[in-house]
């Protein structure tokens, strides 16, 4: 039976098994929550540390639906799950957030579709789905641009820079050849992110603006608070605010933003869960972001989002392994450094394996701890910086 309150003692479903869900775990049973995960891999980050671990296709719909008639409510840490799936459990359980939610999330075109209905600020775009469209969008839209194709688009997949003087139809055929979104490029100085989370009632809390560098389309650094000016940082705390009341939002959920030179903000991408910007909190705020999609999809009141001190993170990729265990203890010499790894056996290159976070007295002096930390983890380090869009 569906209710608005899921006091400890309930039974949490996590769909999506990955290092997300873990964290999520982790903080959910420490509050007395019993959490069962579901995900086509089994020993996965999140079923590791779970309750009830139930490896099976989200196409399974006999498994979909026994696992959701063995819990409460059901959240999410990975949103490109199958509509008909997301169907198959708010029939029986409770889903926060809502299907209508992830419909929209985990399509690009949809998503800015719905941000520009919203009157919501992001780059000018084009849908197009075939070569021809292509190169009527680079007419109307002009050059640089990104082309994305519109599911699957985490950590830079799907796509591909174009500028002045590329053949459409060449690169068309080479990159996607189904249906995409054409996006003007944008000639921003930092790239931010706002994780915000709504309740059940209507209550909205939003974390402190995050900086982030990214590096190889991944994220590399976060740094919180960022260093911008406080009318940039209301801004884009109102704008993470409003865009989580127009999706009427319960759960958490990451706006990714740009941030112009002229002190412009747009909309990049939405994350409607907790998202690799926020890792920080876990350790650097009074409730983590892990703990407030809890608190937000069970019904209880929102927690505080304060910021402790100021804190840098860095991720830790595949690559630092290299046929060798990185070298943690020269990582954790600094006793303001903390190690998050997240239970995944095999490395890979730009697989993420865990973060460091540092705290300092400012965000640079955190920033810089972090890097030296990462460094020493290798003879290589992986102290470099570039951007998301780098042009040739």
């Amino acid at each position: 039976m569906k209710k608005s309150i899921y006091p400890p003692g309930s039974t949490v479903g996590v769909m999506g098994g990955g290092q997300l869900g873990r964290m999520f775990t982790l903080v959910a049973r420490r509050m007395g929550y019993r959490i069962h995960s579901f995900s086509p891999d089994a020993d996965s980050p999140a079923g590791q540390v779970a309750d009830v671990e139930i490896a099976a296709p989200y196409e399974d719909e006999a498994a979909v639906s026994a696992f959701a008639k063995g819990v409460d409510v059901l959240t999410f840490e990975f949103e490109n799950i199958p509509a008909r799936t997301i169907e198959w459990c708010a029939a029986i359980c409770e889903t926060r957030p809502s299907g209508s939610v992830l419909h929209i999330t985990q399509n690009r075109l949809r998503e800015k579709e719905f941000l520009a209905g919203a009157g919501l600020p992001i780059a000018p775009f084009k849908a197009v789905g075939t070569a021809e469209d292509l190169a009527e969008a680079i007419r109307k839209i002009g050059a640089p641009a990104v082309l994305k194709s519109t599911a699957f688009g985490y950590d830079g997949k799907g796509q591909h820079a174009l500028f002045h003087g590329d053949d459409p139809t060449r690169v068309w055929g080479a990159t996607l050849g189904s249906q995409a979104v054409l996006e003007k490029f944008v000639p921003f100085v930092k790239e931010l992110s706002v994780i915000v989370a709504r309740g059940a009632d209507g209550s909205v809390a939003a974390y402190p603006v995050c900086q982030n560098i990214h590096r190889n389309h991944i994220l590399d650094v976060t740094i919180v608070p960022a260093g911008i000016d406080e009318s940039v940082r209301r801004t884009a705390r109102e704008i993470a605010l409003t865009v989580a009341e127009k999706l009427e939002l319960v759960g958490l959920m990451a706006v990714e933003m740009f941030l112009l030179e002229k002190g412009d903000i747009l909309i990049n991408e939405l994350a409607p869960r907790p998202h690799n910007s926020g890792h920080f909190s876990f350790d650097a705020c009074i409730t983590s972001q892990f703990e407030q999609q809890l608190r937000a999809v069970c019904g209880l009141t929102l927690g505080s989002t304060d910021l402790l001190r100021p804190a840098a993170m860095a991720n830790l990729l595949g690559d630092l392994w290299e046929g060798r265990e990185p070298n943690w203890t020269a990582a954790l010499e600094s006793p303001m450094v903390k190690l998050h790894l997240y239970g995944k056996t095999a490395p890979r290159k730009g697989r993420k394996m865990g973060h460091l976070l540092a705290f300092g007295d400012t965000a640079a002096e955190a920033e810089e701890t972090v890097r030296r930390a990462r460094g020493r983890l290798s003879p290589a380090g992986t102290a470099s910086r570039s951007s998301l869009f780098s042009p040739r």
